[in-house]
């Protein structure tokens, strides 16, 4: 198999996730893992048609004005707001001509006069209000004004959306549509992006199938593989499949030597403990240096992350429920800071609870739970009460995790929880 040179176009510090071994809590898991992750890979430029979804590697300053000049955002008449009447309506005389989108009008509105214009017409000089056509009487060759017009009605100024000089979209940022257009707007065809982060993604595990064969007594799908794709895949990153490994310690070796040559990140699934045949966390200890972090957290507790050489190595549990729930919450941030997408925090917002529970101090616990609305019409949240990290169907019938922080011990109903809906996360 051919050896190609790092990917990483930013080296990581060989300590970077470095810790007190001793059992962490989940913020300051996270905490450190915000202080130690940055961007790891370059930049290119993409055509903007192609610029969606990826991280912006640069800053977008205005070098015009938008608009670039004063306009009339209705169908009507235009005219200066000092030849009005102060008690009462307006006769105003009607010019010949109008300003129309790409047709200016090239003379000056005189003071009593008004000009047929419409929208997105260039306001002509000498005027600074103009009025829906709705709310004109046209009279033969005057107009006629009601009383109460606001001076600036309808008029959109030179550089009210974006100035010449403004910093209009800055990194950590992942392209949206309209982000898009603003760069279109200012007439750009291109942008500079971070290119896409290389992931390998590993299945381990001799009682792994692949979906499609045969399943043996003591066998199991591989579910993992289709939940990590399906998460990894709105990061933009460049995902290689290494499919499923068996639990050998020389083909772990020898595979995790080949891919962290050239991926930024391996994630796998399986083997994060240290039972008799999790070989995957006393290989990476052999091949580079790792961090087991026994962190304080249900479901999930076992989450290992380490390095080989330039690769970040992210070990994720094998149970479907406590997989998912480690990348969203450790994996998933981790990935989009190497991938230039700064450090993100879940959208969370406080929900009342629509049960009760008691919980030991000391582990922070995140349940699954779906949103309900009771007899008065109010909004709670509810969890789940099938909790086993194995059943999967129970993430599919919620909406989002509750976020039960450590000194937590008791839920009534009525308490605002956090709430972190799996939206929030773009699924």
């Amino acid at each position: 198999m051919s050896r190609a040179p790092s990917v990483s176009a930013k080296p990581l510090l060989d300590d970077c996730f470095a810790h007190d071994p001793k059992r962490m809590p989940a913020r300051e898991a996270l905490e450190l893992l915000r202080t130690r992750v940055s961007t790891v890979v370059g930049t290119e430029t993409a055509p903007l048609d192609q610029a969606y979804g990826r991280l912006l590697a640069e800053q977008l300053i205005a070098d015009r004005n938008v608009p670039a000049f004063d306009n009339v955002a209705v169908d009507g008449y235009a005219f200066a707001h000092r030849s009005l009447a102060s008690d009462g309506g307006s006769r105003l005389r009607l010019l010949a001509g109008r300003s129309a989108a790409g047709q200016p009008f090239a003379g000056e509105i005189a003071e009593g006069s008004a000009l047929r214009v419409l929208t997105g017409g260039a306001l002509p000089d000498g005027a600074d209000t103009a009025l829906m056509q709705e709310d004109v009487v046209v009279d033969g060759d005057h107009v006629l004004i009601p009383a109460g017009v606001k001076q600036g009605a309808n008029c959109r100024l030179a550089g009210e959306d974006m100035r010449k000089g403004q910093t209009v979209l800055a990194p950590p940022l992942r392209l949206r549509p309209q982000d898009v257009g603003v760069a279109a707007a200012l007439g750009r065809t291109s942008l500079s992006v971070h290119r896409p982060l290389k992931v390998a993604l590993v299945s381990s595990g001799d009682e792994i199938v692949p979906p499609g064969r045969p399943l043996a007594h003591g066998m199991t799908y591989d579910s993992n593989n289709a939940i990590l794709k399906g998460l990894m895949t709105p990061l933009g990153v460049e995902i290689s499949d290494q499919g499923i490994w068996p639990d050998r310690a020389d083909v772990i070796k020898r595979g995790l030597a080949d891919i962290a040559r050239t991926h930024h990140a391996i994630i796998t699934t399986g083997g994060a403990s240290r039972g008799d045949e999790d070989h995957m966390v006393a290989t990476v200890e052999a091949l580079g240096r790792l961090h087991f972090w026994q962190i304080a957290v249900k479901p999930g507790r076992p989450l290992a992350l380490g390095q080989i050489g330039d690769a970040v190595f992210i070990g994720l549990p094998g149970n479907p429920v406590a997989a998912m729930v480690c990348f969203l919450l450790f994996a998933r941030p981790v990935l989009t800071a190497l991938a230039g997408g700064g450090w993100t925090k879940p959208l969370s917002f406080l929900v009342p609870a629509d049960f009760s529970m008691r919980k030991k101090p000391g582990r922070r616990e995140y349940l699954r739970a779906r949103l309900v609305t009771n007899e008065a019409g109010q909004q709670r949240v509810r969890k789940i009460e099938r909790e086993g990290s194995g059943i999967l169907t129970s993430l599919t019938e919620a909406d989002g995790l509750i976020d039960v922080a450590e000194d937590v011990t008791s839920i009534a109903p009525g308490d605002p929880v956090p709430f972190l809906p799996f939206s929030g996360f773009g699924l």
